[in-house]
């Protein structure tokens, strides 16, 4: 079992920054590409970004592409979500995913091994 705790969210006004964090753990936390997904109120949970294992492959969605950044820290177990520019549309739940499956995978299914709870982002205009 894996478990992933997301943090970071909050109210941020449109244009500004903000960095969310999952901390995983877990017996067998290693080894698994990890991504950020977001749900909107009344929308479907859609894909933001993926990060392999060792880092090399990233991945993001068209709407976030040059302003979201995703990065990992394996020794602490921990992917990170660089969110800037921010805009209204970005307002969400933020959910981190964990899966061995490749990256590709991240793009066109919501059947993660491991989802963790969300954290909340607002942004205000």
């Amino acid at each position: 079992q894996v478990q992933l705790v997301e943090s970071g969210g909050g109210l941020v006004q449109a244009g500004g920054s903000l960095r969310l964090s999952c901390a995983a753990s877990g017996r067998s936390a290693s080894g698994y590409n990890m991504g950020w997904f977001r749900q909107a109120p009344g929308k479907e949970r859609e894909f933001v970004a993926v990060i392999s294992w060792s880092g090399r492959t990233t991945l993001y969605a068209d709407s976030v592409q040059g302003r979201f950044t995703i990065s990992r820290d394996n020794a602490k177990n921990t992917v990170f979500l660089q969110m800037s520019s921010l805009k209204v549309d970005d307002t969400a739940d933020y959910y981190c995913a964990a899966d061995l499956r490749s990256t590709s995978i991240f793009l066109k299914s919501l059947d993660m091994a491991y989802w963790g709870k969300g954290t909340l982002v607002t942004v205000s205009s």
